[in-house]
């Protein structure tokens, strides 16, 4: 149990610290023979910080109740 409540405040630092990330996929636009068009668009991945922090919180909660056992 200790090992998950750091893994959940290891995470939840992390998702304080990037509040997202992006990622880029390349779509085919159009083909003329053999000559391609291709665009490439960036596709955001977003979370609240807050989220960070509740996986913070219950973190510590999970490492606090196994000492207490």
């Amino acid at each position: 149990m200790k090992n998950i409540g750091l893994v959940l405040v290891i995470i939840g630092i992390i998702m304080v610290a990037y509040t997202g990330f992006n990622y880029v996929t390349t779509e085919k636009v159009a083909q003329i023979g053999p000559l391609q068009v291709n665009a490439t668009k960036n596709n955001p991945v977003r979370w609240s910080p807050i989220l960070g922090g509740i996986l913070i919180i219950s973190g510590i909660v999970v490492i606090a109740l196994k000492k207490n056992k």
